[in-house]
C-alpha cells in the first residue's frame, strides 16, 4: 500500500526541543490537517511509544494535548513523548492497515502486541500424482492440491489425518516410497491403507475414496455415511460378505470420528470463534477454528497490553494484527464488539476477495459459542497467570543463588551436539518470566575449518562470538530486551575460563555466566556450579531452583540433539546430484527413479542420460561432465 498526500513531521519541524509532554503535542497542532493517517509518538531518544490510527489526525493529537483527564498509562505516555511522526492517507481503511503492519515491525511499548504470530498448518490433497497423497502443509501454498484448514494445531491435524487414514485409507507416504515399494507396508495390514503401491486398488477406485475424503473435510460425512451403508448393503445382497465386513469397519470409524470431535455447531459452517477475557490486566484470546461445520481446534493467545486498555481496544488490536498475513474465514464471531467494525470488515472483505463477516451474538447457538470461548480464556489466563507467579519465584531463587542482584529477565543456555566431530550444532535456548521462549531459539552449524573433531571449546567459542558480535552490531547500546541477564553454559571449571576469555575478548565483560557440571558419578541432582574466580558449590538436593536448572539444560540438550539430528539425516539424504546446476527436485527424482541410485547416475554413458524424461541434451552433457570431468 502507497498511501498518498504522505507526509512527516518530526522535531525539526515542531519548535524548541526542550518541549516534552502535552506542550510538546501541543505544538504539532498548528501543523496538521484533519486528514486520515497514522500517528507516532516518541520518547528523548527517538524510541517508538506508540502507534495509533485517526480518521482526523488534527482533532486525535488535540486529545493528547490536554494537561489532564487522561488514564495512568496514557499520562505516562504522553509525558515521556518528546517528539512526533506523522503519516497522512487517502482513507482511514489504509490508515488502519498502516498502524497494523508498523505495531508489527516497530513493537511499540504502549500498544497492544501480539506476541504469538506463527502460522497455522493445512491438509493438502496433493494432486500431482495418479493416486494422490494426502499430508499436513505449513507455509506458502505452492504445490498443486486442494488444501483445507487452518488447523488450530499440528496435534489436530494429525488427529484428522489419523481419522482419514482410518476412514477413507489414503496413503501418506512420499512418491518416491510408493514406487518403490514390492509390498504393501504395516499401515495396509492394519488398515489405515488402501496400498495403491503394489495394485490393490485402481486409480478410478482410488479417485473415488479421495473424493469421498474432501466430501469429509467439507462438512458432507452424512453423504458418505448414506453412501457407504448402501455399498454395504449392495456387497451383502450379492454375497461379497468380506467387502460388506470392511465397508462396515468404515462406517464404524467414520461415526467415531463423528462423535469424537466434540463440539459441531450446525448454524456455522465457517468462523473463527474469538473469545477474549482480562483479568489482573492480562489478557488472554481464544481462537476457535470452525470448518466446515466441524471444530478443527483451537489456539489461546496472551497479547501484552498495558494494564489499563479496554475490552473492546484490546479486541480490536488482536484482530488487526492476527489477519494480516491471514486469510479471514467468512464469520468472525466476537465476543466484544470493536470500534471502526465496518472499516475492518472493509478491509478484511477487499483481502478475501469475499464478504468477511464480523458478529457479536446475543443469543442462540453462535453466542453459545462465544461463551465457550471466553471461559476457556478464562480459565487459560488463570492457569497462566499461576505459572508466571511460580516462575517469578524460581527467577528471583536463581538470581538469589547465583548473586545476581535481582532476577533475570531473560536467561540463555548454550549446549553443543555431535558425533565424533561430524555434524556439529551449537544450540542457544531462551527463558524469562513466561517460561521457555521458543521464538528465540537459535541453532548454529559449526563453520570453523580448523577445530579439531570434537572440540567442545572450539565448538563454544564460535557459537558465543557470533551471537555476541551480532548483538553488539545490532543494539551497541543494549536498548533492546535481546541482550541476557545470565548465560548458563553445560560444563564445568574449563568451559568457564574458555568462556570468560572469550567474552574479555569481545569487551563483554559484565554479562554473569554459569557452568552447570553434572558433579559426582554426572547424577541429576549432584550438579556443582562453576564462576569466574570462585570455588564450585551445589544447591540442596531438593531446592526447587535445582529443579528449575534442570530442565533449562535439558531442554538446551533436547534442542541441541534435535538440531544435529537435522543435520545428520539432511546430510544422510543429500547426492552428489544436488550439487549439479539445473538439477531440481523433480529432475533428481526422475534421475533416480530410472538409474536406481546416484551412483548409478555417475556410471550412466550421455546417450542413456539423454533418454530420462524431463532432462535435455544440454543438462545431459552437464551431468556427465561433472561425474566424468570434474564439471
Amino acid at each position: 500500500m502507497t498511501p498518498a498526500d504522505n507526509q512527516e513531521a518530526n522535531g525539526d519541524q515542531a519548535p524548541a526541543e526542550t518541549l516534552t509532554g502535552h506542550r510538546r503535542i501541543h505544538a504539532y497542532l498548528k501543523i496538521l490537517e484533519s486528514s486520515p493517517g497514522v500517528y507516532r509518538m516518541l520518547d528523548a531518544e527517538s524510541r517508538v511509544l506508540y502507534v495509533g490510527k485517526a480518521r482526523n489526525l488534527k482533532a486525535r493529537v488535540s486529545s493528547y494535548a490536554r494537561p489532564t483527564g487522561h488514564s495512568p498509562r496514557i499520562a505516562r505516555m504522553i509525558s515521556e513523548t518528546a517528539s512526533m511522526m506523522f503519516l497522512t492517507t487517502r482513507t482511514e481503511a489504509e490508515a488502519l492497515l498502516l498502524e497494523q503492519n508498523l505495531i508489527k515491525q516497530l513493537k511499540p511499548r504502549y500498544n497492544v502486541l501480539l506476541r504469538d504470530d506463527k502460522s497455522f498448518p493445512n491438509i493438502l490433497v496433493a494432486k500431482d500424482h495418479a493416486f494422490p497423497q494426502i499430508k499436513k502443509h505449513r507455509g506458502a501454498k505452492k504445490e498443486k492440491g486442494a488444501y483445507y484448514g487452518p488447523f488450530a494445531s499440528a496435534g489436530a491435524v494429525n488427529r484428522t489425518l489419523n481419522q482419514l487414514q482410518k476412514v477413507f485409507l489414503l496413503r501418506n507416504c512420499t512418491d518416491a516410497t510408493l514406487e518403490s515399494r514390492t509390498r504393501p507396508c504395516l499401515l495396509y495390514q492394519i488398515k489405515r491403507c488402501c496400498a495403491p503401491c503394489v495394485g490393490h486398488v485402481t486409480e478410478e477406485e482410488y479417485a473415488a475414496l479421495v473424493q469421498d475424503a474432501e466430501m469429509f473435510l467439507q462438512g458432507r460425512s452424512t453423504n458418505i455415511q448414506a453412501e457407504l451403508a448402501e455399498q454395504m448393503q449392495a456387497a451383502s445382497d450379492a454375497m461379497e460378505f468380506e467387502r460388506a465386513a470392511a465397508l462396515r469397519d468404515r462406517i464404524r470409524a467414520l461415526t467415531q470420528v463423528q462423535s469424537a470431535q466434540g463440539i459441531n455447531p450446525r448454524g456455522v459452517a465457517e468462523a473463527d470463534v474469538i473469545g477474549l477475557h482480562m483479568e489482573g490486566g492480562q489478557a488472554c484470546v481464544q481462537v476457535f477454528f470452525i470448518r466446515a461445520n466441524q471444530n478443527w481446534g483451537n489456539h489461546d493467545y496472551y497479547p501484552r497490553t498495558g494494564g489499563t486498555q479496554s475490552v473492546g481496544e484490546v479486541m480490536r488490536s488482536f484482530l488487526g494484527q492476527f489477519y494480516d498475513g491471514k486469510e479471514p474465514p467468512r464469520q468472525l464471531i466476537l465476543s466484544h464488539d470493536i470500534e471502526d467494525r465496518e472499516l475492518l470488515v472493509e478491509i478484511l472483505s477487499e483481502r478475501a476477495g469475499r464478504k468477511v463477516e464480523i458478529l457479536v451474538p446475543q443469543r442462540g447457538e453462535k453466542a453459545e459459542l462465544v461463551a465457550g470461548a471466553v471461559r476457556n480464556a478464562r480459565e487459560s489466563l488463570a492457569r497462566k497467570m499461576s505459572e508466571s507467579a511460580a516462575q517469578s519465584r524460581l527467577l528471583a531463587g536463581l538470581g538469589e543463588a547465583f548473586d545476581l542482584g535481582g532476577p533475570p529477565g531473560r536467561i540463555e543456555v548454550y549446549d553443543n551436539s555431535h558425533i565424533q566431530g561430524t555434524n556439529a550444532v551449537g544450540a542457544m535456548i531462551v527463558a524469562g518470566a513466561e517460561g521457555f521462549v521458543k521464538s528465540q531459539y537459535r541453532k548454529f552449524n559449526i563453520r570453523g575449518e580448523d577445530l579439531t573433531p570434537g572440540d567442545d571449546f572450539g565448538m563454544m567459542k564460535e557459537v558465543l562470538m557470533r551471537r555476541f558480535q551480532r548483538l553488539l552490531k545490532e543494539d551497541p547500546d543494549r536498548q533492546s530486551e535481546a541482550w541476557p541477564d545470565l548465560l548458563l553454559i553445560d560444563g564445568g571449571a574449563g568451559q568457564v575460563s574458555a568462556v570468560a576469555e572469550i567474552m574479555a575478548e569481545l569487551g563483554v565483560e559484565d554479562v554473569p555466566f554459569v557452568g552447570v557440571a553434572k558433579g559426582v558419578d554426572r547424577d541429576a541432582g549432584k550438579e556443582e556450579f562453576h564462576r569466574p574466580g570462585q570455588r564450585p558449590f551445589a544447591l540442596r538436593h531438593n531446592d526447587p531452583v535445582l529443579y528449575f536448572i534442570q530442565r533449562l539444560r535439558d531442554e538446551a540438550h533436547r534442542f541441541a540433539i534435535g538440531a544435529h539430528r537435522q543435520k545428520r539425516a539432511k546430510a544422510m539424504g543429500a547426492t552428489p546430484l544436488e550439487e549439479i546446476p539445473g538439477v531440481g527436485a523433480t529432475r533428481k527424482r526422475a534421475l533416480l527413479a530410472h538409474f536406481g541410485s546416484a551412483k548409478a547416475v555417475s556410471r550412466a554413458n550421455l546417450a542413456d542420460l539423454k533418454a530420462v524424461d524431463g532432462i535435455s541434451e544440454g543438462l545431459a552433457e552437464r551431468i556427465y561432465d561433472h561425474f566424468n570431468e570434474g564439471g
